[in-house]
């Protein structure tokens, strides 16, 4: 089923879902290649300023720090890279999706929060992500201790 927007065609909401939810998985298996065939070559991620891998990227990664350069390090098993990806709405060309951020460090503290993504998904891959953590303060925390860890 596909919607017309502007110039693009979208597809219909279960599409999208289904879309979204492979994107997860290619994530939680560490599927890098999968994870770039489901998006556009100019994918838009946008996350909370306050991060390591804050603020607005477009297209492939950069040299900029990247949430895999952060979270990968700090996801050495199956718990902590599951996300749980739970669907709360989808459209033509939007789904929205919470989800659950996990890592330990080396001294063993953990991180699990709540994030909220906002998707828009066209012609069948991921266009523009922007993701809203409910406690940035405690993430920045985790982190900051974990940039210590490593440093010491």
């Amino acid at each position: 089923m596909l919607a017309a927007r502007g110039n693009e065609a979208s597809m219909g909401a279960s599409e999208n879902v289904q879309v979204m939810l492979e994107i997860f998985r290619s994530i939680e298996r560490r599927d890098a290649q999968r994870f770039l065939d489901l998006c556009h070559s100019d994918v838009e991620f946008h996350w909370p300023p306050s991060l390591p891998y804050g603020g607005a990227s477009r297209g492939r990664p950069g040299t900029s720090p990247t949430w895999s350069d952060t979270w990968l390090p700090l996801q050495p098993g199956e718990t902590e890279r599951r996300m749980d990806p739970r669907v709360v709405a989808a459209g033509d060309d939007e789904v929205v999706v919470l989800w659950r951020q996990r890592g330990i460090n080396p001294d063993g503290d953990r991180f699990d929060g709540p994030v909220l993504g906002l998707y828009q998904v066209l012609e069948g891959k991921l266009a523009r992500a922007q993701m809203f953590y409910f406690d940035t303060a405690a993430l920045v925390s985790f982190l900051a201790k974990t940039r210590g860890t490593a440093e010491t």
